[in-house]
């Protein structure tokens, strides 16, 4: 038996964003269920380089399937300038559950990507309302057009308005997706005004009001990544209606980690998580609910649901490279 080598154009390919939705809807549901293992993220700090190592593994039991995984990725600013390589490089290590044999090793960024837009999208389809049609992006970066893509996969989107310092880079988004959708730049308002908005910039102090948002438009908070960074005004917090993904991720380093620590947000400010969502415990958008918005820190449960789709689909193809990894096998 041999483990399967896929690099990012292989799990481009094979992450098929239906598929990947389903699997983190799944994931969600499962994580809800207690059928999930997902120790917390562990850090390796190295500040001689400028970055660090995290590391994610995770169980999770689906019903109709298993699976297990670690996701080694790092983050090292300086390594576009100084070393012409990635800010963030991901590994994901793909094992069978039932035997700790290494199916495939795969490449983790593309796969975060993918995991992430479809996260977004599993949100939006429990908060958006059923009629949006308009999608905008606040920050034109790679995650962007990921959040694109999936979103339209659960609303019929045909506008979209993007927003970003950057003009060169809101420009090519727009571009990217000129012959697809009715799309422009705009203004944060603009965006905001949109029926379903996804912010994924780096911000450490929020850009965006609740002025700027529209009065039932579903947000996906994406950029927050670590403590003391947010997108969203505390008063729009307040305004909304809370969904994370989970509570101490989201309180530590999610979107309603500053407010959460300063006691403007608490527990009872939170709706709830998306998972309670998805096994119907708790309502998302009814008739009468204004703002929502989807704290999304990011868990490894999705990048194993991810990984489990883009191996089903990959294995017997004759794409990536196997190769024995385990002699005896």
């Amino acid at each position: 038996m041999n483990t399967l080598l896929l690099d990012s154009n292989d799990v481009d390919e094979y992450a098929t964003l239906p598929a990947v939705i389903d699997a983190v809807e799944d994931a969600f549901a499962a994580f809800e269920r207690g059928t999930t293992q997902m120790p917390a993220k562990s850090y390796i700090d190295l500040p001689q380089y400028n970055g660090d190592f995290r590391s994610m593994p995770a169980y999770l039991d689906a019903g109709d399937w298993d699976a297990a995984g670690l996701k080694w990725v790092n983050v090292h600013p300086n390594n576009p300038t100084d070393h012409d390589l990635p800010t963030v490089i991901g590994t994901m290590i793909y094992s069978d559950p039932e035997t700790a044999f290494p199916l495939a090793i795969m490449d983790g960024t593309s796969l975060t990507m993918k995991r992430t837009g479809a996260a977004a999208a599993v949100a939006t389809d429990y908060l958006a309302r059923e009629d949006a049609t308009s999608l905008g992006i606040v920050g034109a970066g790679v995650q962007s057009y990921t959040q694109l893509r999936a979103i339209s996969e659960v609303r019929q989107i045909e506008t979209v308005i993007v927003s970003d310092q950057d003009d060169e880079r809101a420009t090519r988004l727009v571009e990217t997706f000129d012959a697809e959708f009715d799309i422009r730049t705009g203004s944060i308002t603009e965006a905001g005004h949109c029926d379903v908005l996804s912010t994924v910039t780096p911000v450490d102090d929020p850009i965006i009001s609740r002025e700027d948002v529209g009065e039932q438009t579903h947000i996906n908070a994406i950029g927050a990544d670590a403590e003391g960074k947010h997108e969203l005004a505390d008063s729009l917090l307040e305004a909304a209606r809370i969904v994370i993904d989970d509570h101490e991720q989201c309180t530590h380093s999610g979107e309603i980690n500053v407010p959460y620590s300063e006691g403007v947000i608490t527990d009872t400010d939170i709706h709830g998580e998306i998972g309670e969502l998805v096994v119907g415990s708790i309502e998302g958008r009814t008739e009468a609910t204004g703002v929502t918005v989807f704290d999304s820190t990011g868990l490894a449960i999705q990048d194993v649901a991810a990984a489990h789709v883009v191996y089903e689909n990959a294995r017997g193809t004759g794409s990536g490279y196997e190769f024995g990894l385990l002699n005896s096998a």
